[in-house]
């Protein structure tokens, strides 16, 4: 083949291959327009999509850093077009000062880490005002990896989260009340320990706070007390917690039950005996009077003293003065009587059985302690007091108390009063196994002449008044008037009186 048809097969090569470079440039060039145009088509549908949703839309070109939002996301906010330009930097003006970080630093997550965009933050609206909102978005990302768009809605949740707040403002003030009420209620057991100095006196309810009241009126003098009240209520208790107050606390408190003893042997163990007064009497024994000169002696159910030792009682309660048994001699003693009863005295007077001389000796300062079915705010106090003290001593650990338990314990009547609660607590804990107490035993439902009605602290005070009143034919001051007996000042009592309606005849 000669150079001249060479020549001419590579020219026509050539030719081939320009025009198959130009037919590919025009396809490429016509594939790219279609593509553009879809692309502005779309872009044109998703804008028209914007403008019509209910929710807050935008749509960011990043580009061009210019921002599309929607009617209704100026709307929201209450700006017009004009108030609220297309500008990313405008939108990030109105964000709450403590919002404005982190929305833009998940914004920033979104775009280069491709984290997920939803959150909840504060725009600014015109009238200056702060409004919720829950926003998501989405970025779009060129085959290159870099975002040249991000669209997204905010949707007004201020209502749901102003409710959200609310009720953690509640639950915090709940937690706030329950941490109020826990401490207290260790104030309450404290100030019952250390204000009053009550020793295991246990209470809050009005009741008891009257006794505490009538215990410290009373303490510092040497009048006679006689404390009232059913068996279990605590009235040894009082008495020590006057005692407690007393000028006369450096020394012990002497008691007696005068009805744990034969009725052969009260005189002896009260007055003393001297050596062969009787049989068996081998030595000289000193009575309780004795023992207890200068301090204070407790005469424990004093309602159970024979009738004949009575007398005898009188003489040392009003001159200090008694007899051992088997001596003459005369024996002085500075002594304080307090004397307690579950029995009604008046009642032993009227029948013969108790003295009215010294039943009016001895009821100069009466204090009534309630019955527990008269102090039903007292006994959780009381139950956590016992369970504690009893859980300790028994070497178990009882961290709760049910409601339910609760509920029966505050439902029961109580016939034995305090000591019985105690004694049902402490069946109670050797019962329960685990953390929780389980009673042992099934509580009787209260009987409904059992629970009389409550008295408030100022009826009880105007009944007690009253009472006094007329013990000393309405005589308010002088000697042996109602206002020594009580311990007041007489313009004291008379203000009390005017307050309490007490009118005298």
């Amino acid at each position: 083949m000669g150079s001249f048809q060479i020549a001419l097969i590579g020219l026509a090569s050539f030719c081939i291959i320009t025009a198959l470079l130009i037919i590919g440039v025009f396809k490429q060039r016509k594939r790219r327009g279609r593509a553009e145009d879809a692309l502005k088509a779309s872009e044109q549908r998703y804008l028209r999509a914007l403008a019509g949703s209910t929710d807050g839309l935008w749509d960011w070109d990043i580009r061009s850093n210019t921002v599309f939002y929607s009617d209704r996301f100026r709307e929201i906010l209450g700006y017009t077009p004009e108030d609220f330009p297309g500008a990313i930097d405008f939108f990030r003006s109105r964000l709450h000062p403590e919002d404005a970080d982190p929305v833009w630093a998940a914004v920033q997550s979104h775009l280069q880490q491709r984290v997920p965009f939803k959150m909840e933050y504060r725009l600014k609206t015109k009238s200056g005002e702060y409004l919720w909102f829950l926003a998501r978005a989405q970025a779009i990302w060129e085959t290159e990896g870099n975002a040249v768009r991000m669209s997204g809605w905010i949707q007004d949740i201020t209502e749901n989260k102003q409710n959200e707040l609310n009720l953690k403002a509640a639950l915090s003030e709940i937690d706030g009340l329950k941490t109020k009420l826990e401490a207290e209620r260790a104030y309450l057991q404290d100030e019952i320990k250390f204000e009053y100095n009550h020793e295991n006196i246990i209470g809050r309810s009005d009741g008891l706070k009257y006794v505490l009241y009538k215990v410290e009126q009373i303490a510092a003098s040497d009048t006679t007390v006689l404390i009232l009240g059913e068996t279990g209520t605590g009235k040894e208790l009082v008495a020590r917690a006057i005692h407690g107050l007393s000028t006369r606390k450096d020394r012990a408190l002497v008691k007696i039950n005068c009805a744990t003893l034969p009725s052969n042997l009260i005189e002896s163990e009260l007055f003393g005996h001297e050596k062969g007064a009787f049989t068996g009497a081998h030595v000289k024994q000193l009575g309780r009077f004795e023992v207890a000169d200068g301090t204070t002696l407790f005469l424990d159910e004093l309602g159970e003293l024979p009738f004949e030792l009575q007398p005898k009682l009188l003489r040392v309660i009003q001159d200090g003065e008694f007899e051992r048994l088997g001596s003459s001699r005369t024996i002085k003693a500075d002594v304080r009587i307090i004397a307690a009863t579950n029995r009604n005295l008046e009642d032993e007077v009227r029948k013969g059985r108790f003295r009215e001389d010294l039943w009016y000796r001895l009821n100069i300062f009466p204090i009534t302690v309630p019955p527990l079915r008269e102090r039903k705010e007292d006994i959780p106090l009381l139950v956590d007091f016992f369970v504690h003290k009893i859980s300790r001593r028994l070497g178990k650990s009882i961290e709760s108390i049910p409601t339910a338990v609760m509920n029966e314990l505050q439902n029961y009547h109580w016939p034995g009063n305090i000591r019985e609660l105690e004694n049902v607590l402490e069946r109670a804990v050797i019962n329960s196994s685990g953390p929780k107490l389980r009673l042992a035993d099934e509580l009787e439902k209260p009987h409904r002449d059992l629970t009389p009605a409550r008295k408030t602290l100022d009826e009880v005070e105007r009944e007690h008044i009253i009472r006094v009143l007329d013990m000393t034919h309405r005589k308010v001051s002088g000697k042996d008037g109602a206002a020594e007996i009580l311990g007041l000042d007489r313009s004291t009592l008379r203000a009390r009186m005017r307050k309490l309606g007490i009118r005298q005849p």
